[in-house]
């Protein structure tokens, strides 16, 4: 029974990278930014918060005691040396609008703790209507104080410089944490990118291995298990190329010893004397021997499996051409539909015994076949043989593949396990399906 995953689990999922590589990283990632967060956390509100309401008290104390003055000395002249000393000592830029009032309606915008911090401060301080402008000007912050008695009436203009409320450690605290992390999770990119391409290079040779294409012994690097893993592979390829090369030559030996009491019985067939057997019996006999050799040598290239042979880039046309023509010579009226080169990695000679063996089926079974390849998007190239046969029933299909199988109608019943074997071996797969002829169709997949 197949379990469902929860919806958490299947966008988790989702969201994930696929990758070795993005994965590793994220695990780097997550923990060094939640560190960092943390960090920046703990400075932004412990650390800046002092540091603002410490800014923001003395700015708000300096309008406070300038308005005080103000008040305690109402002449013109005075006014303006209050002001005088307000720019020299504080920084703060004042003017007075003798007319103006607050509106109403008033609302502050906080975007943070210097924010909140002045109109604290200002509030405490002052107890008077105030206003704070952070985005009038880009270089000051501008204050209007409402004041109440008759000498100095009208609104109080300030502008306060934005260096006097911010402290220039917040942007290096920042930019320590922007660039720490881009330099840690740089070397870990760089480290874990390396870990990554020697898994990688394990698996394409692994897959090339698998293909037939023998690229030999792999170069362990990498960390020590994927060292491991890559000796351990190396390894592999050499049992399975010793136990290949040993069964071959084990298979061939036993071809010779089965071919000799047949090439004997050849022999005590020609030279039986006349009258002891009739020409029927002995026509017989010769055609059960040559079968009997035909069976040998179709189980030799079965177990051989044409793995001796490597892959090369290939013509694929010029395979199937020749096919063709080797097809046409035995009498077989053959179509031939084929672009002028299609090129990809094969084993020619077993590429080739592939086709001819699903031609030379295809033939025995009906009066016309076609023989057609194409390419199938970027990575994979089709190849069919079609033929205007008998066809046969769905449900047989799968069957006719096995070795010596009762649903292969006449030979061996070799001929199309061996195609399947080599075409399998190449990475790709045989589909038998109906075909537009009315008989039966062979669809080959090869990886390009």
């Amino acid at each position: 029974m197949r379990v469902k995953l929860p919806v958490q689990s299947r966008v988790v999922k989702k969201v994930l990278p696929r990758t070795l590589l993005w994965r590793s990283l994220l695990i780097i990632l997550m923990p060094l930014v939640f560190v960092q967060a943390v960090a920046l956390v703990i400075f932004y509100g412990s650390h800046l918060n002092v540091v603002s309401r410490r800014f923001a008290g003395a700015v708000a104390g300096e309008i406070a005691t300038t308005i005080d003055l103000m008040r305690r000395f109402p002449d013109e002249a005075d006014r303006e040396w209050i002001f005088r000393v307000a720019r020299d000592q504080f920084d703060l830029g004042m003017r007075i609008e003798p007319d103006g009032a607050l509106p109403i309606n008033r609302r502050a915008v906080l975007v943070g703790p210097v924010q909140t911090e002045l109109g604290l401060a200002l509030g405490e301080r002052l107890r008077r209507p105030f206003t704070v402008d952070w985005e009038a000007d880009p270089v000051s912050v501008l204050v209007r104080v409402q004041l109440h008695h008759r000498a100095s009436g009208g609104l109080l203009d300030i502008e306060v410089p934005r260096k006097r409320l911010y402290t220039g450690t917040l942007y290096l605290f920042v930019i320590w944490l922007v660039g720490s992390s881009l330099l840690l999770f740089g070397i870990a990119a760089m480290f874990m990118r390396n870990q990554v391409r020697a898994i990688r290079r394990l698996a394409g040779a692994a897959e090339a291995f698998g293909l037939g294409r023998d690229r030999g012994p792999i170069r362990p690097e990498g960390a020590t298990e994927v060292r491991q893993a890559a000796t351990a592979f190396n390894r592999m390829q050499e049992r399975i190329r010793r136990f290949l090369q040993q069964r071959t030559e084990m298979l061939a030996g036993v071809s010779h010893d089965l071919r000799t009491p047949l090439t004997r019985l050849r022999l005590a067939l020609a030279m039986l004397p006349a009258g002891e057997a009739s020409g029927q019996d002995v026509a017989e006999m010769t055609a059960d021997i040559e079968e009997m050799d035909r069976m040998i040598a179709g189980y030799l290239a079965f177990a051989r499996g044409e793995r001796m042979e490597q892959a090369t880039p290939t013509d694929l046309s010029a395979v199937l051409e020749d096919v063709a023509a080797s097809a046409r010579r035995t009498g077989a009226a053959i179509a031939l539909d084929v672009p002028r080169q299609l090129v990809l990695p094969l084993r020619p000679d077993a590429a080739r015994r592939a086709i001819m063996n699903l031609v030379d089926n295809a033939r025995r079974h009906a009066r016309h076949v076609a023989l057609a390849a194409r390419r199938l998007g970027e990575r994979t190239v089709l190849v069919t043989v079609d033929d205007d046969g008998p066809g046969i029933p769905p449900d047989r299909r799968e069957g006719v593949f096995r070795p010596f199988s009762s649903d292969a109608a006449g030979g061996t019943g070799l001929g199309l396990t061996i195609a399947r074997d080599i075409v399998r071996a190449h990475g790709g797969d045989i589909v038998l399906e109906d075909s537009p002829l009315g008989g039966l169709r062979a669809r080959i997949h090869l990886p390009v």
